[in-house]
């Protein structure tokens, strides 16, 4: 029951990003689209109860709640993040508005990845810790170690993903070259 409900949990955020954005900007109706996009933490509460109320009845501690608490975890730090993204490209492609600036390149992108790597961390740090929660709620009562391989598995996202924003900054992009109509040799853009 818990992975049908991380399923509809994931399918549920789309289908009310969706929701949310058309009423927005195709139906013109902002302030009902805000109402739309605001039910989105909702769906994480609702599987919170869901999860704790399983184990609470009994269920033994499976790699179901790990996943369950990974995310959560991962929308609490990258639910807003990816609905403001989206909104940013839907105003352009819907509204005429301006074009939502990348992540640049050079120190600009690397600062940016950093950035991702914060939020990350903030995942972990709620999986972390409503895994900690579940190891102690269920105790000497029941198997803890798959619970204690999503903590593992948590942890290893946070380093794998400092190494890649560490590439980012060790070796930052560059802007592509723009080439001159003169015939001279391509010159890069400036950095954003």
């Amino acid at each position: 029951m818990i992975v049908a409900l991380i399923i509809a949990c994931e399918v549920g955020f789309w289908v009310l990003l969706a929701a949310g954005l058309a009423l927005r900007y195709l139906a013109k109706m902002p302030g009902l689209g805000a109402a739309v996009l605001l039910c989105e933490p909702l769906m994480e509460l609702v599987l919170l109860v869901v999860t704790t109320l399983d184990l609470k009845n009994g269920a033994e501690p499976d790699w179901k709640h790990g996943l369950a608490a990974l995310y959560i975890g991962y929308t609490v730090a990258y639910g807003h993040y990816t609905i403001k993204w989206l909104d940013g490209h839907a105003a352009y492609r819907l509204a005429g508005r301006p074009k939502p600036a990348g992540p640049g390149y050079g120190r600009a992108r690397a600062l940016h990845e950093w950035k991702l790597w914060v939020r990350t961390v903030i995942a972990a740090a709620v999986a972390l810790t409503l895994l900690q929660v579940a190891i102690w709620y269920v105790g000497d009562a029941g198997d803890v170690s798959s619970l204690q391989g999503w903590q593992s598995g948590a942890l290893r996202a946070v380093g794998i993903h400092a190494l890649v924003a560490l590439g980012y900054t060790i070796w930052p992009p560059k802007a592509p070259a723009v080439p001159d109509v003169t015939g001279e040799r391509p010159r890069a853009r400036t950095e954003r």
